[in-house]
């Protein structure tokens, strides 16, 4: 993977990154191993996860209330667990829902590496994450983050121009001297529109990529 020096001036000091999806393995992997042990009908839960979470969601729904904490995870449970059906008919046990939806959402070993060398390069590694409870893995974020931003613990979510400003204001970087890397194209999109460097994540090796574009080699 090469060295963990950067040889040539880079054109950013801080690495943001979102969590599932990006620092973890993919969102349709740990999602779909769920939605398979559990007998989940596949299409009823794409019908509500794009009722609550497109572009033209409404912004009192259950995803953006949770992820701003105006919800606990066990109301959100419960509220989800009575819009999801099975194929068997089986009912769906609201207590610990998501705890089992997120149970498959490692942490993907390359990507650790390339944060871990970021960080030992000195340039500041952030995460900035909308949360579906609090199942992150403590000690990893130590090891990995100089700054931590959780939706949920500060009432603000992505893509609101404020919590990428929020972030920034924690950092103490100018917008240009930031790349924020997500899965979600309209998160990088509202990255962007603050003056951010903002890529979507698809894999380590393009997000590496796209990072030595940025002169950041790793």
């Amino acid at each position: 993977m090469g060295d963990s020096t950067l040889p040539q001036q880079p054109e950013v000091d801080a690495l943001v990154f979102d969590w599932g999806g990006v620092m973890t393995v993919s969102v349709p992997e740990f999602v779909g191993a769920w939605i398979h042990a559990e007998a989940i009908d596949r299409d009823v839960y794409g019908r509500i996860m794009r009722e609550w979470l497109s572009r033209d969601a409404l912004p009192d729904n259950p995803v953006f209330r949770l992820e701003t904490g105006e919800l606990t995870v066990p109301e959100f449970e419960r509220l989800l667990a009575a819009e999801l059906i099975t194929t068997t008919g089986a009912a769906i046990d609201g207590n610990g829902l998501l705890k089992r939806m997120f149970g498959g959402a490692t942490p993907d070993p390359a990507m650790v590496e390339l944060v871990r060398k970021a960080r030992a390069c000195g340039l500041h590694t952030a995460l900035l994450s909308n949360s579906w409870g609090e199942g992150y893995p403590k000690d990893l974020l130590l090891e990995l983050f100089d700054t931590v931003v959780i939706s949920g613990r500060i009432g603000l979510r992505k893509p609101d121009e404020r919590i990428y400003h929020h972030t920034l204001e924690l950092i103490g970087v100018p917008a240009g001297r930031a790349v924020f890397f997500d899965d979600a194209p309209i998160n990088v999109e509202a990255a962007q529109a603050v003056g951010m460097h903002a890529l979507r994540h698809t894999g380590a090796e393009s997000t590496r990529a796209h990072l030595a574009t940025l002169g950041v080699n790793l």
